[in-house]
């Protein structure tokens, strides 16, 4: 597995190296090696999209109402999961968020797991790749909150409902919603480098047996850390959402 992404990313690099570097150079961002701007975790992050986009296509090729295939099943499943998170957390209007929301468990997850194949390193464990996450989530979620409640409804929405301490609120609201990019980040991040090192470490002392069983801790962590992203994307899509109507008393 290892040999073959490593195959994979420098036949990439052969490819896209040129064009992309170019276009980093354009926009003044530096690479530490400019010959193979592209590394393991962007591979990994790349298959995982092909894959999605490979499943969408097989089960919309396949859709039956009466004789519904695995692929199908699998997709209903996660598809009504992912709905009773978002219509208990969100309530009424859920419904434009849910292809989001349901991409970005998803993805999180595949790329979670990534970390059980042997000596495949889990994209997530990257600190940049949960911050890229977590930096669009955080565009995402104000967007709908300026979409639905109007610029100044949303800017109102961090003044608190309170007028006379707004001034107060307000610095206290735009730093912890700054705040959520950090933590959605190291969460992510910590919690999947810990379990690739955790794994790596017993690996490396018992290679028979005792691996397997941090192998499925190592599964579980991966389930909790994509539903937890999830959850939050779902919470704070719903504060973005909500009309404070106390705010204009």
């Amino acid at each position: 597995m290892l040999s073959l992404l490593v195959a994979l990313t420098r036949f990439l690099n052969h490819l896209f190296a040129a064009p992309i570097m170019a276009l980093l150079t354009h926009l003044g961002v530096h690479v530490d090696n400019p010959a193979a701007p592209i590394n393991r975790t962007l591979t990994l992050e790349l298959i995982v999209m092909v894959l999605f986009l490979l499943f969408f296509v097989i089960v919309r090729s396949r859709l039956h109402a009466e004789r519904p295939g695995s692929a199908q099943l699998m997709a209903e499943s996660v598809h009504d999961f992912v709905t009773n998170q978002a219509e208990a957390i969100m309530g009424h209007g859920y419904a434009p968020h849910l292809p989001y929301v349901t991409t970005i468990m998803m993805f999180v997850l595949c790329c979670n797991i990534c970390g059980l194949f042997p000596g495949i390193p889990t994209p997530t464990a990257n600190p940049v790749m949960p911050l890229a996450l977590a930096l669009l989530t955080f565009a995402y979620y104000n967007w709908t909150g300026i979409r639905t409640q109007g610029p100044i409804g949303y800017i109102k929405h961090f003044a608190g409902p309170i007028w006379w301490i707004s001034w107060l609120i307000f610095p206290i609201e735009i730093i912890s919603h700054l705040a959520r990019i950090l933590s959605l980040t190291i969460r992510l991040y910590a919690n999947m480098f810990a379990s690739d090192l955790l794994t790596l470490a017993f690996f490396s002392m018992v290679p028979i047996l005792v691996p397997a069983v941090f192998l499925g801790l190592h599964l579980f962590v991966a389930l909790i850390q994509a539903y937890v992203f999830m959850l939050l994307t779902l919470i704070y899509l719903s504060q973005a959402v909500t009309h404070d109507d106390a705010a204009a008393h």
